[in-house]
């Protein structure tokens, strides 16, 4: 298992970018470059990271391809196809996205998320994605969330099963399975049925916690590392169990500060279970 995060100041060289990962402890990363980037940069920072041991984890491909408006829909399908085929040229080890939202905002909610019929665009969709790209080293993914598919680890399998691409593959956010006081109490359960049904397809993970607040209705926040109730230690036995390689990347913090209590946070609860990170 690897640990990695956002890196800050100036990382546009590769030997800036190494030092920062090195200073963090860091043994994955995010990419360090736009889809903009020519294949000579690409190719600077694909050497320094397999010189350092760095995998590069993950390419962030953050848009909605299901937008209502037809215009903002084919630019973000546009992004997703970009972002993937930099995944490729980085030797990422995947691409990730969330499905999108029928609604105007991005990662939103709408009536029309969990229905039949945005499974099967969702379906069509990502296997466009894939069949232009074509990645023989890359994939593609889509990050769980509450309120739009994969919202549970058998909505996952239903997409892997309907998708049917061998370049579409797994990233699991547990904390974003949490919806509900009952997945908040039963979330390592959770967590071990995510890693049951899905573990031989995850490609990389996002680190965070949350929390339940006692004001009605429910109220669920996303909170620092060990902050919160998810159980970190199901969540590292269970990622360990993976390749070596596999990636836990701390994400949605403000401040450097708090990505270095979060790694604190992290590399404690590994060094207890005896994982190495």
């Amino acid at each position: 298992m690897r640990l990695g995060g956002p890196v800050f100041g100036d990382c546009t060289h590769p030997d800036q970018w190494i030092a920062a990962l090195k200073q963090w402890g860091y043994r994955a990363a995010y990419a360090p470059v736009d889809h903009s980037a020519c294949d000579e940069l690409v190719g600077y920072f694909v050497r320094a990271a397999r010189e350092a041991d760095i995998v590069i984890a993950e390419v962030g491909a953050w848009s909605n391809p299901m937008h209502p408006d037809e215009a903002k829909r084919k630019e973000a399908q546009e992004l997703c196809r970009n972002r993937l085929n930099l995944a490729e040229r980085l030797g990422a080890r995947c691409c990730v996205n969330i499905a999108g939202s029928c609604g105007a905002q991005w990662d939103g909610h709408d009536a029309k998320n969990l229905t039949n019929e945005t499974f099967d665009t969702i379906v069509e969709t990502t296997r466009a994605i894939i069949d232009a790209v074509k990645p023989k080293r890359t994939f593609y993914t889509l990050e769980c969330m509450p309120w739009m598919y994969p919202d549970s680890p058998d909505a996952y399998l239903r997409l892997i099963k309907a998708i049917d691409r061998p370049q579409f593959a797994v990233h699991l956010d547990p904390v974003n399975l949490i919806c509900s006081p009952q997945r908040f109490y039963g979330n390592a359960a959770l967590i071990r049925e995510c890693f049951e049904k899905l573990g031989p397809h995850i490609k990389s993970c996002h680190g965070k916690d949350i929390a339940l607040s006692p004001k009605l209705t429910t109220h669920l926040d996303e909170v620092l590392p060990g902050l919160g109730g998810l159980d970190y230690r199901v969540f590292l036995r269970e990622l360990n169990k993976l390749d070596a390689d596999s990636p836990l990347m701390l994400e949605h913090l403000s401040k450097e500060e708090e990505y270095r209590q979060a790694a604190a946070h992290v590399r404690s609860v590994a060094k207890e279970e005896g994982i190495a990170l």
